[in-house]
């Protein structure tokens, strides 16, 4: 059979199961990283054909070494490219005439060493896909199978004698951080089954990859090192196959802080967007997101095979009163209830000798290393429809008495609620003991709480049923940005009930019709933050005020922006509200299109205590959103207050997130800021508005 009648490989099975494999750049020198590959591969026993290819050698390793790919004569699957950056678009040329169907790139130098770079990584992506080639990388340590012994990769980790195989699949944007995961792992009795290092991202993405993973009936979770979202699509499709498969899907996101961002943009030319625009990006599509490193690596056996949750309570075991309260202290701080202990729990145990009193959680003290008093406790516990997990937090008996410890717990490996384990001293027989049994134990109560965190925030993911904007209000969206004035009769096509207005130039004469008091407000496309310049002035109670009030705005606008000429002055009836909110729509350059609701004001801002939702939203939706706001706790009714019409809110922030349309976003920002919000059933009415219509970078 020939090249060209050689069966091509499903992408899936090219990428991570390869029948045969080519190194292109192979090399003999142990300090360099070419290396590796082929010592690696024939350490951990590939069964497949490695073709190494480098002009310079005959043989390496005992393998023959071919000029180039074209000289092999053999079908390969997948070629991994470690040559100098100047040399990767003839490599990629030779892959494609050499019919290779995917290829992993090693080199750097590409969008993380700016434009030059930028522009060859989108020259060798255009030139692949012409040629029906899928790239893996810039910047790939590669692919490691250890369920199919497969390991090309540069990763020093593979110095291991072993890579256990295992049912974790895992992806990382950074390929160093694989071998740590991986040693972690294993020193936990924790197994991945298969690793990808996607570097740049270029061409196959992380979204494509985990639904590959998600298709293996031997991945049972897929874990997400992220430093950026790209291709949201392909991870927006992602999350819809794994809950077709039943799978949960974990990340862990680097770039908590500003620092953190700048870090991921300069390693790997990843783009920043807003964090809490990537958070709502990952709990709309039913990602799961983890706040600590090390629950990357010990949430997955909480996950693995599991239906979700019901709701988010947790029910606190403990023979350690400390241990117990840190455990239900990280709880409550994620919003978690702790379920306590019924009155019929309280008889049993009391039967056993033990008097928990009246302590929301279980502390069962040294008693707690009886079989009976476990089974006592678990069985009640476990049976409850208003628990959703149960934590049992063990003291110094698990790193002394592992088997007295441990034992108990083991049996409720299968319950049908689900059980986990904090171990408060550094008990690693205990530990292993646990992972063996099926029950997930963890080292931290941090990392306890942060994995039932993820667990019990697992959902399906939201649609997003997106619709095209009436012609009407699509007549709005011309320029790079509209004024106030043109901003409300926006919104007010939209259905949002705004302020009444009119528009006053410079030398207008003040129309005798104006019902006072008003407010008056600088009327500018190229002004968001008004106050800061002097362009509010709020209770002009008559024409001779509105003049003065006038002139002194112009003027400070003069002195503070000597560049810009004001159309002239926004007048609108003094409204009152309860309270003030903020509704915003924003154009993400990494989540999409997304919408929040938060407390307003001039201080919004410094505040930050808003909802953020990919857009658009329901009705539904935006009422949880308005539900998570803190700010709004007085609106609710909180200690007598008055009743906010919250409901009007509500409708408001489904309405502006309409603004999300089939083919994007309609608009890069819009913003309402404040809406009064008016008492229970008065309404809420949007007094200033802001329309960005393009990124600010466009122009």
């Amino acid at each position: 059979m020939t090249i060209m009648q050689h069966p091509r490989p499903d992408l899936a099975d090219a990428l991570l199961r390869p029948r045969s494999v080519a190194i292109v750049g192979a090399s003999a020198n142990l300090a360099k990283n070419n290396s590796r590959p082929q010592r690696y591969l024939a350490r951990h026993g590939y069964a497949g054909e490695v073709f190494p290819v480098n002009p310079g050698y005959e043989t390496l390793f005992d393998t023959p070494c071919h000029p180039s790919l074209a000289a092999i004569g053999r079908p390969v699957d997948h070629a991994y490219l470690m040559v100098p950056t100047g040399a990767i678009e003839g490599s990629v040329r030779d892959c494609i005439e050499a019919g290779v169907p995917c290829a992993s790139i090693f080199s750097g130098g590409f969008a993380e060493a700016g434009p030059e770079g930028e522009a060859l990584q989108a020259r060798i992506v255009a030139m692949a896909r012409e040629g029906g080639l899928r790239l893996l990388g810039p910047n790939s340590l590669g692919v490691i199978n250890p369920n199919a012994k497969m390991t090309l990769s540069a990763n020093a980790v593979l110095e291991r004698d072993d890579i256990a195989p295992g049912s974790l699949g895992l992806i990382s944007q950074s390929g160093s951080l694989i071998g740590a995961l991986v040693s972690r792992g294993q020193a936990r009795d924790i197994h991945y089954g298969t690793l990808v290092s996607v570097g740049n991202e270029a061409d196959l993405s992380v979204g494509e990859i985990a639904s590959m993973m998600l298709r293996d009936p031997a991945i049972e979770v897929v874990s997400l090192f992220l430093e950026t979202l790209r291709h949201r699509d392909d991870l927006e499709r992602m999350a819809w196959d794994a809950q077709a498969a039943g799978k949960p899907v974990l990340a862990y996101v680097l770039g908590q802080s500003d620092f953190g961002r700048s870090l991921a943009q300069s390693h790997t030319g990843a783009l920043a967007g807003n964090a809490v625009a990537m958070d709502a990006f990952l709990q709309d599509m039913g990602l799961l997101r983890v706040n600590l490193f090390e629950t990357l690596i010990e949430a997955p056996a909480l996950l693995a095979g599991r239906p979700k949750a019901r709701g988010r309570r947790a029910a606190v075991v403990t023979t350690t009163g400390g241990g117990g309260a840190l455990v239900a202290d990280n709880l409550g701080a994620r919003g978690i209830a702790i379920v306590p202990p019924d009155e019929g729990l309280r008889e049993t145990l009391k039967g056993h000798g033990l008097d928990i009193g009246t302590s929301p959680i279980v502390d069962l003290t040294m008693g707690g290393t009886r079989e009976e008093v476990v089974d006592a406790c678990f069985g009640a516990l476990t049976a409850r429809e208003d628990v959703d997990i149960v934590v049992m937090v063990v003291g110094s008996s698990s790193e002394f008495h592992p088997h007295l410890a441990v034992k108990p717990l083991a049996k409720w490996a299968e319950a049908g609620t689900p059980v986990a384990a904090f171990l408060c001293p550094n008990a690693v027989q205990s530990l292993g003991l646990l992972q063996q049994a099926g029950i997930p134990a963890f080292r931290t109560p941090e990392g306890c709480a942060d994995a039932i965190e993820a667990y019990l925030s697992w959902r399906d993911p939201r649609p997003l049923p997106r619709r095209d904007l009436p012609a009407a209000i699509s007549a709005h969206l011309a320029g790079d940005a509209l004024d106030e004035e043109a901003a409300l009769r926006l919104f007010r096509d939209l259905g949002i009930a705004t302020a009444d207005s009119r528009v006053l130039g410079p030398d207008a004469p003040i129309p005798p019709d104006i019902a006072y008091p008003v407010v008056a407000k600088v009327l500018s496309d190229r002004i968001a933050h008004k106050s800061d310049l002097g362009g509010v002035v709020v209770g002009i109670a008559d024409a001779p005020a509105l003049d003065a009030a006038r002139s002194r705005i112009l003027g400070s606008v003069a002195r503070h922006l000597p560049g810009i000429v004001p159309a002239g002055i926004l007048v609108q009836k003094m409204h009152r509200g309860l309270a003030e909110a903020i509704v915003g729509f924003h154009d993400d350059p990494v989540a999409g299109p997304v919408v929040m609701v938060g407390t307003g004001g001039i201080l919004a801002e410094v505040y930050k205590d808003v909802a953020v939702r990919l857009a658009p939203v329901t009705l539904d939706t935006a009422r949880e959103m308005v539900a998570e706001v803190r700010g709004f706790a007085a609106l609710r009714g909180a200690r007598g207050q008055a009743k906010g019409d919250l409901e009007a809110l509500a409708a408001i922030v489904a309405a502006l997130s309409t603004l999300a349309t089939p083919s994007g976003a309609a608009v890069a920002a819009a913003e309402i800021n404040p809406v009064l919000v008016g008492p229970e059933g008065e309404g809420a009415v949007a007094v200033d508005g802001l329309v960005q219509i393009t990124r600010p970078e466009a122009h």
